[in-house]
C-alpha cells in the first residue's frame, strides 16, 4: 500500500468550505429552518477519549482513485456524521480509519490518519493496535450466529490475545451490554444464539461487542439503514450515551438522523468521473441552518442524492 506523508494544514474555521462550486452554480440560499435537535457540545475530560485526524487522504482501488486529499479532525468526545451520495467515498473514508481499506488487494492510499497525533500507518504501527482503539460497526449486524450472547462479546478478546479471568468476563458483559442498551432485554438468556435477536438488538450486539475491547475511537458505518424506527431510536440514544465515552464517526444518509445525532458534519461529493472529496464540513447546526456551499444546501434539503 502507497502510504505518502503530506504537510499538516493550518486549522480551519468553524464552518469550513473545501472544495470549489463549479461554474454553473448560481444557487441564492434563503433561510433554513434549524434542525429538531441542535448539535450538543459534551463537557470532554480527556480520560481516554481520542482524536482522530485524516490528513489529505487519498485513495485508489487499482487505477481508480476514489477519494482526493480529505482532510478531515474528528473532535474528541463527539459525534461527527459523514454526509453525502452514494458513491462519494464517506465508507471507503470510513475503512480507511482503521485500516480495513488495505484488506482489498489492489487498494491504495496516501496520506495519514492520526489519533491523538500518532500516524495509525506508520511502520512500527501494528494493524491490531489500531484495530483494538478504533473499533468498526458495520451497516449490517454481524454478530456470530452460533454464539451465545456473551460469547459474541467476548469474541473480540480472543482476537486480540486478551486474557481475563471468569469473573472479569462475566463484569465485561454486563458492562458493555449495558453500554449498547441491551442488558435489560438479553440478562435472563446470555447462553442463547446472538443470531436469535431481533434485527436492532444484534447491531447493539455488534456494538457491545466492540465495546468489549475498550475502543477510543468507534466508526459506525449506515447503524440503522436495515432498522425499523423504533431500533433506529434505540440505536441513537446508545450513540448519544456512548459519545461521553469514546468518540464517535457515522456514516449515515438519513439527514434527520444526522441533524439529530452529530456534534459536527461533513458533505462529501463526488462529480461524474471524479473522486470524492469534502465539499464543507463544520458544526452540524451551522451546516443545516447555513451552510456556505449551495451544493450543501441542496443536498440536506433533499435536492439531490
Amino acid at each position: 500500500m502507497s502510504h505518502e506523508y503530506v504537510p499538516h494544514h493550518s486549522a480551519e474555521p468553524e464552518t469550513t468550505v473545501l472544495a470549489p462550486a463549479g461554474p454553473e452554480t448560481t444557487t441564492t440560499l434563503p433561510p433554513v429552518s434549524e434542525p429538531d435537535t441542535a448539535s450538543r457540545r459534551r463537557v470532554v475530560d480527556g480520560t481516554g477519549l481520542a482524536t482522530l485526524e485524516g490528513r489529505d487522504v487519498s485513495a485508489w482501488f487499482g487505477s481508480r482513485k476514489v477519494l482526493d486529499r480529505v482532510s478531515l479532525t474528528m473532535h474528541a468526545g463527539e459525534i461527527t456524521a459523514l454526509i453525502g451520495p452514494s458513491g462519494c467515498g464517506k465508507s471507503t473514508f470510513l475503512r480507511i480509519l482503521n485500516r480495513m481499506h488495505e484488506l482489498v488487494p489492489s487498494a491504495q492510499l496516501a496520506g495519514e490518519v492520526l489519533l491523538d497525533g500518532e500516524d495509525i500507518y506508520a511502520p512500527q504501527k501494528k494493524l491490531i493496535d489500531a484495530r483494538r482503539q478504533i473499533g468498526m460497526v458495520f451497516q449490517k449486524p454481524n454478530p456470530f450466529p452460533a454464539m451465545s450472547i456473551k460469547d459474541n462479546v467476548l469474541a473480540g478478546l480472543k482476537l486480540t490475545g486478551t486474557k481475563a479471568s471468569r469473573a472479569t468476563k462475566n463484569d465485561l458483559v454486563e458492562q458493555c451490554l449495558t453500554r449498547a442498551g441491551l442488558w435489560t432485554e438479553v440478562r435472563d438468556r446470555l447462553d442463547a444464539p446472538g443470531g436469535g435477536l431481533s434485527g436492532g438488538q444484534q447491531q447493539r450486539l455488534c456494538i457491545a461487542r466492540s465495546l468489549a475491547i475498550k475502543p477510543r475511537v468507534l466508526l459506525m458505518d449506515e447503524p440503522c439503514s436495515a432498522l425499523d424506527p423504533t431500533s433506529t431510536r434505540v440505536i441513537e440514544e446508545t450513540m448519544l450515551e456512548l459519545a461521553q465515552e469514546v468518540t464517535i464517526v457515522i456514516v449515515t444518509h438519513n439527514m434527520q438522523q444526522a441533524a439529530r445525532v452529530s456534534d459536527r458534519c461533513a458533505f462529501f461529493l463526488a462529480a461524474q468521473g471524479t473522486p470524492g472529496v469534502i465539499v464543507e464540513h463544520g458544526d452540524t447546526t451551522s451546516m443545516f441552518d447555513n451552510p456556505q456551499d449551495p451544493r450543501t444546501y441542496d443536498y440536506v434539503n433533499g435536492r439531490f442524492g
